[in-house]
C-alpha cells in the first residue's frame, strides 16, 4: 500500500515539474514575442484587452440579464397568485381546513381538478397548505405523499402575514425554480391557509444562451476587425520609425542627409528635429574637427619649417668649427655670433609658440582690474627710448585725454604696448614713432604711428596670420625679421581683454595701430 502511495506521489510530483516547466517555457516565449517588435506588441495588446473585455461584458450582461429577467418573474409570479387566490375564494362550495389526507375522495377531487385548471392556466405548480404546513391541496398530487409538509420557512412567512418569493434551484434538473408565497384569503379575513406557487422560467436559460452566442459571434467579427486596425496602426506606426533608424545608421556612417518630410505623428515630427538638430551639430563639430586637425598639421608644419631654418644654420656653423674650418679669428666670432643670434631667434619663437598655444587653449587668465592707460602708455614709451635711439628714432608720447582707465590686466596691456612698439622700431630709422591716448564714444583708444617703410597692401590682410611675416624693400635688399608669432599674439591678448586692434598702413610712409578699449567709467 504505501509503495503505491509513494509511486503515485512521484507521478503527481513529475506531473507537477512539467507542468510548470512548461508554463515557464509558454511565459518566456509569450514574453519573448511580445517584446519582439511593434506589431506583436500592439496587437497582444489590444486582442488581450479586447477578450477580457469581452469576458468581463459577457459575465456582466448574464449576470443583468438574470437580474431583469428574476425581477420580471417574480413580478408576474407574485400576479399569478393573487389571481389564484381570487380565483379560489370565489369557490365557496370548497372547504380548505381539511387536510388531504382526510378529505374525501369526491371532495379530493374536485381540488384536484380546480387546481390543476388553474395551474394549466397560469403554467405554475399550485399547493394549498395550513399554518401546521399540512398540504390541503396541490395540482400536482402524484407527486406529494400523504401526510406531507411544505418547509418550514413557508410556514413562518404565512405566519408572518406576509408575501415573499423565494429562489432555489432544481436538485434533479439544476434549473431555477421561482416560489411565491401568498396568505390565502381577504385581509379581513384570520389567515389560516396559504398558497405557493411554483414556476420554472425556461425562456432564461434560452435568452441567456442567445446571448452568449450573440456576444461570440460579435467579438470573433469585432477581433478580426481589430486585427486589422492594429496591423494597419503598427505600420503606421513603425513606419517613420525605420525610417529614423535609418536615418541614425547613415548618421552613424558619417552621412549627414537631413529629412525635410513631415511625419504622420507629432511626436515622431519631434523626435526627427532632434535628430535634425544632433546630424546638424555633429556636421558642425566634424567640420570643426577637421579644420581644426588641418589646423594643427599646418601648424606642426609651419614650426619644423620654423626651426629647421635656424637650426640648419646653426648645425652649419658649429661644424665648420668643429672640424677645423675656421682659423681666422675674425670668422670665428662672426660664426659664434650669428650662432648666439639664430639660439635667440629659436628661444624666442619656441617662447612666442608656447604663449600663442596657451592663449589659444583657453590656460592664460587675466585680471579684470582698472588700468590707467596714459601712465602705463607713457612708462612702456620712456622704457624703449634707448632701443628706439639706436637707430636715430624719437618717441613722442601725447595724451589726448584725462579720463584713461579701463579694466583689464596691467602685464598683458604692457606686453600689448612693447610688442607693438618692437615692431614699430624695427621699421623706423631715422624717423618718429608717436604714442597717444585719447576718449572716443565711450572709448579708450591707445595709437601707435610710426613713419617707417609701412606694409605693402597684399601683406595688410595677412599680418594677423601665424608664422606671417612682411617682407620690405629696403636699400635693395630683402629683409625679414621676426618670429611671424607677435601680432597675432597681440590681437588674441587684446580680444581676451574685451578690445579691438586695427591697422592702417602705407608702403614707405608709415603704419598706425589703434586699440580700443571699454571705458571704465562708461561701465
Amino acid at each position: 500500500m504505501n509503495t503505491y502511495l509513494r509511486r503515485g506521489r512521484e507521478k503527481l510530483q513529475s506531473v507537477i515539474r512539467a507542468a510548470r516547466g512548461f508554463w515557464l517555457m509558454f511565459k518566456r516565449l509569450l514574453r519573448e514575442q511580445f517584446n519582439k517588435n511593434i506589431y506583436t506588441r500592439i496587437l497582444f495588446t489590444n486582442v488581450t484587452a479586447f477578450v477580457v473585455g469581452l469576458i468581463a461584458l459577457s459575465m456582466l450582461s448574464s449576470f443583468v440579464v438574470k437580474q431583469v429577467t428574476s425581477d420580471q418573474v417574480q413580478q408576474e409570479l407574485l400576479r399569478k397568485a393573487k389571481r389564484v387566490n381570487f380565483a379560489l375564494l370565489q369557490q365557496k362550495d370548497q372547504a380548505w381546513g381539511t387536510p388531504l389526507a382526510e378529505q374525501t375522495s369526491d371532495r379530493a377531487e374536485g381540488r384536484q381538478d380546480l387546481l390543476k385548471f388553474l395551474a394549466d392556466i397560469f403554467d405554475a405548480r399550485i399547493t394549498v397548505f395550513d399554518r401546521e404546513g399540512n398540504i390541503m391541496g396541490t395540482s400536482e398530487e402524484q407527486e406529494v405523499v400523504p401526510g406531507s409538509k411544505v418547509e418550514a420557512k413557508f410556514v413562518e412567512i404565512l405566519t408572518r402575514g406576509e408575501t415573499a418569493i423565494t429562489r432555489t434551484v432544481d436538485r434533479e434538473t439544476g434549473r431555477l425554480t421561482f416560489i411565491a408565497v401568498v396568505p390565502m384569503g381577504n385581509n379581513k379575513d384570520a389567515i389560516e391557509n396559504g398558497i405557493l406557487l411554483e414556476t420554472k422560467p425556461s425562456n432564461l436559460d434560452l435568452a441567456l444562451n442567445k446571448m452568449r452566442l450573440y456576444l461570440v459571434i460579435g467579438g470573433m467579427v469585432i477581433l478580426v476587425i481589430i486585427i486589422f486596425v492594429s496591423v494597419y496602426l503598427a505600420m503606421y506606426i513603425s513606419r517613420p520609425i525605420s525610417r529614423l533608424a535609418t536615418t541614425v545608421a547613415e548618421i552613424s556612417r558619417g552621412s549627414y542627409v537631413l529629412s525635410g518630410e513631415d511625419q504622420p505623428l507629432d511626436e515622431i515630427n519631434v523626435l526627427a528635429g532632434q535628430l535634425n538638430k544632433l546630424a546638424v551639430r555633429l556636421q558642425k563639430i566634424q567640420a570643426e574637427s577637421r579644420r581644426m586637425e588641418e589646423e594643427r598639421a599646418r601648424l606642426f608644419a609651419e614650426i619644423s619649417h620654423e626651426l629647421r631654418t635656424p637650426l640648419t644654420a646653426v648645425q652649419g656653423f658649429i661644424e665648420a668649427i668643429r672640424d677645423g674650418m675656421v682659423q681666422d679669428e675674425a670668422l670665428l666670432e662672426r660664426y659664434l655670433d650669428t650662432i648666439y643670434t639664430q639660439t635667440v631667434h629659436i628661444t624666442r619663437l619656441v617662447d612666442d609658440i608656447l604663449e600663442l598655444s596657451r592663449l589659444e587653449s583657453g590656460n592664460i587668465t587675466v585680471e579684470k582690474l582698472p588700468v590707467d592707460l596714459i601712465a602705463l602708455a607713457q612708462g612702456v614709451a620712456m622704457s624703449m627710448e634707448g632701443v628706439a635711439r639706436s637707430k636715430n628714432t624719437s618717441i613722442l608720447f601725447e595724451a589726448q585725454t584725462e579720463d584713461a582707465v579701463v579694466i583689464g590686466d596691467v602685464d598683458r596691456m604692457e606686453q600689448i604696448i612693447r610688442n607693438l612698439l618692437k615692431n614699430a622700431v624695427t621699421a623706423t630709422e631715422n624717423g618718429t614713432i608717436r604714442v597717444g591716448v585719447g576718449a572716443r564714444q565711450g572709448e579708450v583708444v591707445l595709437t601707435i604711428e610710426d613713419n617707417g617703410i609701412g606694409i605693402p597692401p597684399e601683406d595688410l590682410p595677412h599680418i594677423w596670420d601665424r608664422f606671417y611675416r612682411v617682407k620690405n624693400q629696403r636699400g635693395g635688399r630683402m629683409q625679414e625679421k621676426g618670429s611671424g608669432l607677435g601680432l597675432v599674439i597681440v590681437k588674441k591678448l587684446v580680444q581676451l581683454q574685451g578690445g579691438k586692434i586695427d591697422v592702417v598702413s602705407q608702403l614707405g610712409k608709415g603704419t598706425t595701430f589703434s586699440i580700443s578699449f571699454p571705458s571704465y567709467n562708461q561701465k
